[in-house]
């Protein structure tokens, strides 16, 4: 079991870190970089989907010939 001393310490070398460090490098697994490129990859489609959905007036999986 980890005690609070670790759990603070943890959070603290996190958060002395560079924002740098996190948004350029790529890395695969859980971790701080991961999840940036994650979202950042997640916000980008989400405003195709609506790009597209405002231009043919259908919705992604139509204008994909899915549904």
């Amino acid at each position: 079991m980890t005690n609070q001393k670790d759990v603070s310490n943890a959070y603290t070398d996190q958060f002395n870190r560079k924002y740098g460090e996190f948004g350029t490098k790529f890395e695969f697994g859980s971790n701080p970089s991961a999840e940036l490129w994650n979202g950042r990859l997640a916000m980008i489609g989400f405003l195709s989907a609506i790009i597209v959905e405002l231009v043919t007036g259908q919705g992604v999986l139509q204008w994909l010939g899915i549904m």
